[in-house]
């Protein structure tokens, strides 16, 4: 499970409208019938409108100034593993995502009218889609590079040969052009992955886009907050604020388990990924004690994901692993963000 909390929009002054992100929320939608789509929906109802979504996000922003995200944006990006306990990808990650937003209210160091938030107070929309493509930041994308690279520069030189009628180099450099294509490290279907290239299996995720204000248009909740759970006097006051990722995000997964009694193993655990970038000592400690068979799935698991030391590293002998662990740790981060290894 990964999941992501942006502000609508990072830097300078936000967006007065929600329309560009409902907009392009709608993509996979394009040259579907309506009984095909994905319909946006909340804590209570199905196929809502675009139209709607964008006119209660954009009515809910009462006191903001311009420098503040009118709302923020929630990706939940469940693994393979996770996604095969399903049943049915749509209404089940429309069912987990009525509970999660329960535990999203739940993280906030806040009370309304002298009691904590509840799922009435939030005004939200959320929206699955099944399709995902390549990105540049993708570890696949950036590990084929070089051979893009080469590829690129062989076109070019056919390009400039044409216009000079020499096709016996031409024919040569399509031959070069064509091993590359085979010698790339990373394909999909007997193709080099490239970027923008629809990524293969399941890829049901979820989109939520949650107001900045409560679903009254008074008060702010904002997730972006530092501040896990502190106190502030304001006219006279004093009032709870801040919001809690790390309990969030931990239920999150939580919840997941328990809704579709899903066994997860060690390094799918927010606390693992965690551990992984902040102290990694501890994460391969904890790694080494796992039982054989656990071991085994966890190793398979961020093979998948991307990260490269895990043939190599000898478990029989610690201090080396370990070497070996510290030394690769910091070129697979990235590839953990853009993968099913954590929240």
């Amino acid at each position: 499970m990964y999941i992501t909390i942006t502000p609508q929009k990072l830097g300078g002054n936000y967006s007065q409208s929600s329309g560009d992100f409902v907009c392009y929320l709608e993509k996979e939608n394009e040259g579907l019938k309506s009984s095909e789509m994905e319909h946006f929906f909340n804590q209570y109802d199905d196929e809502i409108s675009a139209e709607k979504v964008v006119k209660e996000i954009d009515d809910n922003t009462a006191k903001l100034k311009k420098t503040e995200p009118k709302f923020y944006s929630i990706t939940v990006s469940p693994s393979k593993y996770e996604l095969n306990r399903l049943q049915n990808s749509s209404e089940d990650l429309k069912r987990y995502t009525r509970e999660l937003m329960k535990d999203y209210v739940a993280s906030f160091n806040r009370e309304i009218n002298g009691r904590p938030i509840r799922i009435e107070d939030i005004k939200y929309y959320a929206k699955i889609e099944h399709q995902r493509r390549f990105k540049g930041t993708d570890w696949q994308i950036k590990e084929n590079q070089p051979y893009a690279t080469q590829i690129l520069q062989l076109k070019n030189e056919i390009r400039q040969l044409k216009a000079k009628d020499r096709e016996g180099e031409i024919k040569s450099l399509q031959r070069k052009i064509s091993k590359l294509e085979r010698e790339a490290p990373h394909q999909q279907d007997g193709k080099r992955i490239v970027q923008g290239m629809p990524k293969a299996g399941n890829q049901s995720h979820i989109h939520i886009i949650v107001s900045r204000k409560d679903a009254s248009n008074t008060f702010s909740l904002s997730p972006g907050s530092k501040h896990k759970a502190s106190e502030v006097e304001m006219h006279g006051k004093k009032v709870k604020r801040g919001f809690d990722r790390d309990q969030f995000f931990e239920r999150a997964e939580k919840t997941f388990d328990k809704t579709f009694g899903y066994q997860r193993n060690f390094v799918e655990t927010y606390k693992a990924r965690k551990d992984f970038i902040k102290n990694p000592k501890v994460y391969f400690a904890s790694l080494m004690k796992l039982p054989t068979n656990e071991k085994a799935i966890a190793f398979k698991m961020m093979r998948e994901s991307g990260v490269p030391m895990l043939p190599s590293i000898p478990v029989s002998q610690a201090q080396l692993a370990m070497k070996a662990f510290n030394r690769l740790r910091r070129g697979v981060e990235v590839a953990i963000k853009s993968s099913s290894i954590g929240i």
